[in-house]
């Protein structure tokens, strides 16, 4: 069995978590069609319609842990309700989305089990052994490691594979109360703070991002930037010295310690191109860079390349583009 830590947005399914359930289908086909399970953990606010989405993404049964030791995110915790699913299934391979949740419960799996976990998984090639390629250093480099011990534990990173639907009917439900030590609840998240208005989904989801760093050169520097992201239909996403900077938004941050994107076109404007940043819009399936140094990393990795200031370069192309509309 196939077991697949399931993460909820809003009541439905987060994307990170469909593009896993697509990397456990692949790797279900390989292994002759093993059967693929979910687990889900606390409140679950329409069971029906998850249960409907989750088997159009190849899950048969979901095990759900309730319980008041659930009523707040705690890595400990989720780790064993996961770890009291996975027991129930037989599971030979447990994973989930490469987010900061993910990786965390999946480590505390590994630390009960004794078993190694790989984060951040791209590919497998191989079953026997079972063999899988991640990211390592932020995404600069990948590593290929075997998982020689059962089970095998892994998360997969976002956006490295599409969360295509396949046809299929509602998974079987099953709640389930797991047994959580007072050890496990000590540290549980209570409070996540104020949302800010624009959330980052926003920006995952978005297929068109107009990105600012360093170049904009202040707050004031996004005027354009901000136009050329409404013309296009986008959103704007920054580097993470703009937020250091208190220039824009951390929910607009993309990067290593921001939003993973993969858009259809990215355009980072004025941003150099560090590793922490690539590691968040490396899926990204085209990007043209805008920068006035020609040989900076964002300008050599990107699909296009305009070597130019940002502050004549963008208000050129928004000029263009209110022509042709007109």
């Amino acid at each position: 069995m196939i077991l697949v830590l399931v993460e909820l947005e809003n009541g439905t399914s987060a994307e990170v978590s469909l593009e896993t359930l697509a990397f456990a289908r692949s790797l279900s086909e390989a292994g002759g069609g093993i059967a693929i399970r979910a687990v889900l953990v606390g409140d679950v606010p329409d069971r029906d319609a998850l249960a409907a989405e989750l088997g159009r993404h190849g899950v048969s049964e979901v095990r759900h842990a309730t319980g008041d030791a659930f009523d707040a995110y705690g890595g400990a915790s989720w780790a064993a309700a996961v770890q009291a699913a996975r027991a129930d299934t037989s599971s030979v391979v447990v994973t989930a989305a490469g987010t900061p949740r993910g990786n965390e419960v999946l480590a505390h799996l590994a630390a009960r089990l004794d078993v190694p976990m790989a984060a951040n998984v791209v590919a497998f090639s191989g079953l026997s052994p079972f063999t899988v390629t991640r990211q390592v250093i932020g995404g600069a480099a990948l590593e290929e490691m075997t998982l020689a011990t059962r089970p095998a534990l892994f998360t997969v990173a976002g956006h490295s594979w599409v969360a295509a639907p396949v046809d299929g009917p509602p998974a079987a439900w099953h709640e389930f109360s797991p047994e959580v030590a007072e050890a496990d609840l000590v540290a549980r998240v209570h409070s996540t703070g104020v949302k800010e208005a624009d959330e980052s989904g926003s920006l995952k989801s978005a297929s068109v991002v107009v990105g600012a760093g360093r170049g904009a050169g202040g707050p004031g520097g996004f005027a354009a930037v901000d136009e050329l992201a409404e013309l296009l239909g986008g959103v704007v996403g920054v580097s993470r010295v703009v937020t250091s900077l208190g220039w824009r938004p951390h929910h607009e941050q993309v990067g290593q310690t921001g939003s993973r994107i993969s858009p259809d076109l990215y355009i980072p404007c004025g941003i150099s191109g560090a590793i922490q940043h690539w590691a968040g819009c490396a899926s990204s399936k085209v990007i043209l860079a805008i920068n006035t140094d020609a040989e900076a990393p964002m300008m050599t990795r990107a699909t296009y390349a305009v070597v130019g200031d940002m502050h004549e370069v963008v208000p050129a192309i928004n000029e263009e583009i209110r022509s042709r509309r007109s």
